[in-house]
């Protein structure tokens, strides 16, 4: 058996510290996501440009959804199709119930070529409602 030398195994090593460097780096998330809060969401979505999107049920969105918004259920099974039809470039607001399930459907815009998410992950329709977003 060939005997592997200590500088080999010290470049191995190297290679394989940088391999996991540059992976968790990239698995924070995507640039076109900017995660945030209640008061900058708010905020944000007084824009003309800013494009709303409640991710919640059907039945969560009728029971009361912030003015102006698009529902579309990021567990529906159609989510995909669903956003295929938005414009990639444009800027859109994200909001459910908590934050986990926007920042699901943020994470598989971004995958699909979205470039600008703004994801409410710190919260959901109550604190906005609470907070004096404007409701329907």
């Amino acid at each position: 058996m060939e005997k592997i030398s200590k500088a080999r195994i010290i470049t191995v090593i190297s290679i394989l510290i940088s391999s996991l460097i540059l992976t968790s780096c990239t698995s924070e998330g995507s640039s076109a996501i900017t995660n945030v809060d209640a008061e900058t969401f708010l905020t944000e979505i007084k824009s003309e440009n800013v494009q709303i999107i409640d991710v919640r049920t059907l039945s969560e969105y009728a029971s009361g959804h912030l003015q102006g918004s698009l529902n579309i259920n990021v567990e529906s099974g159609t989510f995909d199709t669903d956003i295929a039809n938005l414009d990639k470039d444009a800027t859109y607001a994200i909001y459910c119930r908590s934050g986990r399930r926007s920042t699901v459907a943020a994470e598989k815009m971004a995958e699909a070529g979205f470039t600008k998410i703004i994801n409410f992950n710190s919260g959901g329709f109550d604190q906005l409602a609470a907070a004096g977003a404007i409701t329907e």
